[in-house]
């Protein structure tokens, strides 16, 4: 007599994801040198700008900027590196559900990286001011500060589409840490290319939405570089890693 499959909960799928992310030795090293970075960033900016919350807080985003879309690149590409995931789509064949696991990690870290880098620039502003021995400015924009914590995930959405796309870990990477660079020369390069940035450059079109005056012709643009840069590989990725066969 069969008995039918009994299928996973996402619940432990999730949980398992998580722990195959922060459990790598790249994915420690990872997160130690994400800490490290942010305390580091949050004080050296306080000693040198002053006590200035919104600043301080904001400051932390140089160094997401550039490694939460690696650990999110990872997540997705580790396991084909390892030739692991032969293993993990045999005891869940249902692999989109496997994928969704393996994005929200790396999404929610994001989420939690802001609110930590908020936490931590707090007590450096207070101490900061005690001593510098001027006044605290603890005046910070919530919608900026929210639209910065977006922006965060945006460009970890980004690495995470771009590493489900190319299933390989260092194309991924060079590709993400370049992209600015040749986005910031198409913006110098002529009106045309000017214009393409302003549409496209998902680095360019968040930028009023850290801010926290994003207009209606800032969401338009904003939601172009989303769908051209995020959804767009997402949805190429997720085909091709439910249609690849696996060996």
């Amino acid at each position: 007599m069969t008995h039918p499959t009994i299928p996973t909960p996402f619940h432990r799928l999730l949980r398992a994801e998580t722990r195959k992310l922060f459990d790598t030795r790249s994915g420690k090293i990872m997160t130690a040198v994400l800490i490290a970075l942010t305390l580091a960033s949050i004080v050296g900016r306080g000693l040198t700008s002053g006590p200035r919350l919104d600043v301080l807080a904001t400051t932390a985003g140089i160094g997401y900027g550039t490694l939460l879309p690696v650990l999110g690149i990872l997540s997705v590409t580790g396991e084909w590196s390892h030739r692991t995931v032969l293993t993990t789509f045999a005891l869940e064949p249902r692999r989109r559900r496997v994928l969704l696991a393996k994005c929200l990690p790396p999404l929610i870290t994001a989420v939690v990286a802001s609110l930590f880098a908020v936490l931590v620039a707090v007590p450096v502003t207070a101490v900061v001011a005690d001593v510098q021995d001027v006044p605290a400015v603890w005046d910070a924009d919530p919608l900026a500060l929210l639209g910065w914590a977006v922006t965060g995930v945006l460009v970890v959405a980004q690495g995470l589409a771009l590493g489900m796309l190319l299933l390989n870990a260092p194309a991924a990477i060079v590709i993400c840490l370049a992209a600015p660079v040749l986005w910031s020369a198409v913006g110098r390069s002529g009106p045309t290319g000017s214009f393409l940035a302003e549409w496209f450059d998902l680095g360019a079109t968040t930028g009023p939405l850290m801010d926290g005056a994003l207009t209606g012709g800032d969401a338009t643009r904003l939601a172009v570089s989303v769908l051209l840069c995020i959804v767009l590989p997402m949805a190429a990725g997720v085909l091709r890693v439910v249609r690849k066969e696996v060996r």
